[in-house]
């Protein structure tokens, strides 16, 4: 009886030599390699969230310090192009550059949303308390087209909702002008306040920010020289009185 089953058996297995070989995967087996596909899909997607936040990190960066590339290129290309004017400030007719050493009011024909290309702007830059801590230069502009037009702009405006922010979070920012002396060896000194009726020689912004980032570029100090020495209240032969 043994041995005919066992001859059934070879029987069954010399006919059916493939059904042999075709074995299923085991519930253990399925387990351990959906396991493995969903750690490798982790590991693949941790290090994807990591490059993205690094990407995110550089791009931020790179458009900081745009930001204060292009501010210190504004401010050289706005102060250099100072225009001597006159205005009508405090019921007075005089020269419209004057400032502090936290403010300074000035006729230019760099605008900032015109570029070279704007009109003549009447702008003023001052120095004030930052809400998040520290200081921040803020600066006002309006069309020049005659001494009147300046009047409204006269006193200080603060901030504005029509206001450039042009830096803030800086620990000092100081202004200074320097005496302009033709054949002069020193050139002038440098003064904490301009009151004068002609242009000085030269300008500088002092900033320093208030918490200094390696990683990030910071604003440095601008010193821009005035070429213009037209005096501004003076009297000329090609001017129509």
């Amino acid at each position: 009886m043994v041995q005919i089953r066992s001859t059934t058996v070879a029987a069954r297995k010399a006919c059916n030599p493939i059904r042999e070989k075709q074995r299923g995967f085991t519930l253990i087996e399925l387990m351990i390699a959906v396991t493995l596909v969903a750690a490798i899909s982790t590991g693949m997607l941790m290090a994807m969230r990591t490059g993205l936040l690094t990407l995110e990190k550089v791009e931020g960066r790179l458009q900081d310090n745009r930001r204060v590339v292009s501010v210190q290129q504004m401010l050289v290309r706005q102060l250099s192009s100072v225009m001597p004017s006159v205005g009508d400030c405090g019921g007075k007719r005089g020269s419209l550059f004057s400032g502090t050493d936290q403010r300074v009011q000035m006729v230019t024909s760099y605008s900032l949303a015109n570029g070279a290309r704007g009109y003549p702007q009447f702008i003023d830059l001052e120095v004030l308390p930052d809400p998040q801590g520290g200081l921040r230069l803020v600066e006002n502009e309006h069309f020049y087209f005659s001494p009147s037009s300046t009047s409204p702009f006269c006193a200080p405006q603060g901030f504005t909702p029509q206001s450039f922010e042009v830096a803030r979070g800086l620990a000092l920012c100081r202004i200074s002008y320097r005496e302009y002396i033709p054949d002069s060896a020193d050139g002038g000194k440098w003064l904490a306040a301009w009151n004068r009726t002609d242009l000085p020689g030269a300008l500088k912004i002092e900033m320093r920010p208030l918490r200094a980032d390696p990683a990030h570029l910071t604003l440095q100090t601008v010193s821009i020289p005035i070429r213009v020495n037209r005096l501004v209240m003076g009297q000329y032969d090609d001017v129509q009185q």
